[in-house]
């Protein structure tokens, strides 16, 4: 553990001088490397372990955090941005990584609940980096937002905590014995608290009825602030998710099935048409985030959790190649390709076509096929639902809402190929070197090494 946690703390100290950009690159390259070493020696202790599943994610975080480091090079070139905004990021990341690990990595709920509001509270001051009125509105809206969904959070695990210590004792907060001591809990209690977890976890996600925050903050600040909230903070977020829903499938899984297919499906509803009228891309790509969420939700608990877990990998890197992308891309809150792309070569306008159309699952993505896996998952447990039609008319309302969305993402793509007037921008090297990292992630989930490597993980 101790080789996770050297990296940020170097960062945080060295964000105090002035230094190059290309080195805080290169330390923060080397979270990765920590990360590999504590996924290899797995173990469990009274307030972390490390398993597949949290090493899974942990190490697709890593991956994003890498490449937004390095796209933050040159940065400065593509926007007004002081040093000393440079330095508030960089110390304020250091402090959301820490959080990000120790929620990731926790074995004890309330442990998992001080990461959150690590990664939570850093981020405020990140959004801030931006130097501009929207982004001091948006980091205050973020903090009140925040702090509804966090205090719903702890409110929930409290009640958890209540429902398992009689049985479990000093265990009482402990994930890994949750998990093998399901029929000792007091069922009223879990499920009274985990109903206020999983609605504080999908406020954060930017799930109904606080749809639009999330849009807000992400067009208010710089890119990599966007590519933090969907690359890696919504990472520690699902695996919560994750790890409280497998403890409530254990429980009454015919609870578990209605109140996230219903919480998801209306969320999807009027995200499907607040994505049909958006016309901003980035608030397009922050609202399509919200999708694939409730779409990793919905696989995970249907019980397709390769399908979940490719999703989720595939979301986390080529969303944050989207929002870097929109550092090259964006003119007056357009995506133009004609003539922006003129001064690199094709491969790497290659690159952030092959993501943009990705990201609405068409094939050959990672997405095509986890959508094809979480569907038959979801298919397969209508079959054994004492509601068969009520689940399949709840399937294709979600394929028609998916529809919305697919047609929108299609008709600004011809948009952004198309119209817009003659305009070179210049390009950074950074910036396709932070886009390679996350194709070149992207494309290795779809080897068949990658697919049985995810199919393992919850075995």
């Amino acid at each position: 553990m101790e080789f996770l946690f050297i990296p940020p703390a170097l960062i945080f100290i060295l964000s105090y001088f002035k230094i190059s950009r290309t080195l805080m690159a290169f330390i923060a390259s080397t979270i990765f490397f920590g990360v590999i070493y504590t996924i290899t020696h797995p173990f469990v202790n009274e307030y972390f372990f490390v398993d597949k599943l949290s090493g899974f994610i942990l190490s697709v975080s890593s991956i994003v955090a890498v490449a937004v480091f390095v796209s933050m090079i040159d940065l400065p070139k593509r926007i007004n941005l002081k040093e000393k905004s440079i330095k508030r990021f960089y110390r304020f990341f250091a402090v959301f990584w820490i959080g990000i690990i120790i929620s990731i990595l926790s074995n004890n709920i309330g442990l998992y609940w001080v990461g959150l509001e690590f990664a939570t509270l850093s981020t405020v001051y990140m959004i801030k980096v931006k130097v501009s009125k929207e982004a001091n509105i948006e980091a205050w809206r973020y903090l009140i937002v925040g702090a509804i969904a966090i205090s719903l959070i702890l409110f929930g695990i409290i009640l958890i905590y209540a429902s398992s210590k009689g049985a479990l004792g000093e265990e009482a907060m402990n994930f890994y014995a949750f998990i093998h001591n399901t029929k000792k809990i007091n069922d009223y209690l879990f499920e009274l608290g985990f109903l206020f977890v999983i609605i504080g976890m999908f406020i954060k996600m930017g799930f109904f009825p606080m749809n639009l925050w999330l849009a807000d903050i992400e067009r208010a600040s710089i890119y990599q602030v966007g590519a933090l909230f969907s690359g890696i903070l919504e990472s520690a977020i699902i695996l919560g998710f994750f790890r409280f829903s497998e403890i409530e499938k254990n429980i009454n899984y015919s609870h578990l099935i209605g109140i996230g297919y219903t919480y998801i499906l209306i969320t999807l509803f009027f995200v499907s048409f607040l994505i049909y009228r958006a016309k901003d891309f980035v608030r397009l790509f922050s609202l399509s985030g919200i999708e694939h969420m409730g779409l990793i939700a919905l696989f995970w608990i249907s019980g397709g959790y390769f399908a979940a877990l490719l999703h989720f990998a595939a979301h986390a890197f080529m969303k944050p190649a989207l929002f870097i992308s929109s550092q090259i891309l964006e003119q007056n809150k357009k995506y133009i390709f004609k003539g922006t792309l003129k001064n690199i070569n094709k491969f790497a306008a290659f690159m952030i076509a092959a993501m943009f159309l990705g990201i609405i699952s068409l094939p050959p993505s990672p997405m095509f096929f986890s959508e094809i896996y979480g569907f038959k998952a979801m298919i397969d447990v209508a079959k054994d639902s004492n509601y068969f039609f009520l689940m399949i008319g709840g399937i294709i309302i979600l394929l028609l809402l998916l529809s919305i969305i697919f047609y929108r993402f299609v008709h600004i793509y011809q948009d952004m190929l198309y119209t817009g007037t003659e305009k070179e921008k210049k390009i950074y090297k950074s910036e396709i070197v932070a886009i390679l990292i996350l194709f070149i992630s992207t494309a290795l989930l779809l080897l068949p090494q990658s697919f049985e490597f995810i199919e393992g993980i919850m075995k």
